[in-house]
């Protein structure tokens, strides 16, 4: 493919995440200003596409973003072309094919989490040449050991830990601290850990209430007289359900996660008599300047997206796996979801220095559930 003939679109999907705007500018930069590309940037992600919504990328115009959060070309999660929700879960692909090819586009850019690569995937299939570049707080894209976002998050979500750390001590109360993260509890972990939280509740390990209190009361009885508790808004109690904050048809996966910190405190409260309080971090973990790891791992994954279209090598992701730049074919990615694995040196870390994970420690290595409820419950 020749770069002097080279027409780059670029998008951002899903949820908008700190760092995004540094791989949009990388994308950006390096298309232009080491293949001599013209850039296209679709607006709200595949909406963008499907209306054809579309304005022409400068150098110009992405100096200066490296450090904003979001994402300035705005991004959504409802705009799947093949359960368009706009027009009632429609199938638009061929309105994403007339686009790519009225604008006669040599590849596209999809920077997004999971949903965002199993539509790249999908379009492939079409004819589309796609280039992914991960970015999620989730952390939970399979392929790559870290996405944009994820650190950032992580960050936000300490801090407020060590923040709730002063509130609890002061109080002598239990505080749950609800990160988020859906069916994966990377936030939860790195974050909990990071904080010294006492108690970690993750997805993967479906916990036991009973357990949860012992920590509370052991810790009383040493004079310790109050706990902390980090819960991933995808935990769930042994043979429960996940917590659902919102469900329906506007949400591309029908169901939207949260409230489990209420739900734990009820059911703390009546093993114990100490004052429970629980703080939701919600959307303050998507916000904000991203730190120097996001800038970093964003630039470095958006000019490596970019280098790969020049070279016409379309149909992967491109990823971080052991400390090293790789890229990973888009049909490995659709469609799964990267979780905490059991043996992951974070939690045996964890344990060591005598965390929680709300299960007896013999009983960990059975204590991972990978599937979903057939019915989950309101908070």
């Amino acid at each position: 493919m020749p770069s002097d003939s080279l027409r780059v679109g670029v998008l951002t999907g899903g949820g908008d995440c700190p760092g995004i705007n540094a791989a949009l500018r990388a994308v950006t930069k390096s298309l232009t200003l080491q293949h001599d590309a013209e850039v296209l940037g679709f607006l709200d992600g595949f909406r963008g596409v499907v209306d054809r919504n579309v304005e022409p990328l400068h150098y110009r115009d992405v100096s200066g973003i490296l450090t904003r959060g979001g994402t300035i070309l705005g991004a959504s999660n409802k705009a799947d072309p093949f359960n368009y929700l706009p027009r009632g879960g429609a199938d638009v692909s061929a309105q994403v094919m007339k686009t790519y090819r009225t604008l006669d586009l040599d590849a596209l850019v999809a920077i997004g989490g999971d949903g965002t690569m199993s539509i790249a995937h999908r379009l492939t299939d079409l004819g589309v040449d796609i280039v992914g570049v991960p970015k999620t707080i989730d952390n939970d894209l399979v392929g790559t050991d870290r996405t944009v976002g994820f650190d950032t998050a992580v960050s936000t979500a300490t801090d407020a830990i060590d923040r709730i750390h002063t509130t609890a001590q002061s109080h002598h109360r239990v505080m749950i601290v609800e990160t988020m993260g859906r069916y994966s509890g990377w936030i939860a972990l790195h974050a909990g850990v990071a904080s010294g939280t006492d108690v970690i509740l993750l997805p993967e390990i479906e916990y036991e209430v009973e357990t949860v209190a012992d920590v509370c009361r052991d810790r009383e009885r040493s004079g310790q007289r109050f706990t902390i508790v980090a819960v991933a808004e995808g935990a769930r109690r042994k043979e429960g359900d996940y917590v659902v904050q919102e469900r329906g048809d506007e949400y591309t996966d029908s169901i939207r996660l949260g409230g489990i910190s209420r739900v734990l405190a009820d059911q703390l409260r009546e093993h114990l008599d100490t004052s429970i309080r629980t703080t939701v971090l919600g959307h303050m973990q998507r916000g904000g300047s991203p730190t120097a790891y996001d800038r970093t791992l964003a630039t470095t994954l958006g000019t490596r997206a970019a280098t790969l279209v020049a070279e016409g090598t379309t149909g992967v992701m491109v990823a971080v796996q052991n400390d090293a730049f790789t890229q990973v074919p888009l049909d490995e990615i659709a469609g799964k979801t990267r979780t905490v694995p059991l043996d992951d040196p974070l939690i045996a870390s964890g344990l060591d220095v005598g965390t929680s994970f709300g299960v007896a420690v013999s009983d960990l290595s059975e204590a991972a559930s990978h599937s979903k409820p057939a019915s989950p419950i309101q908070p």
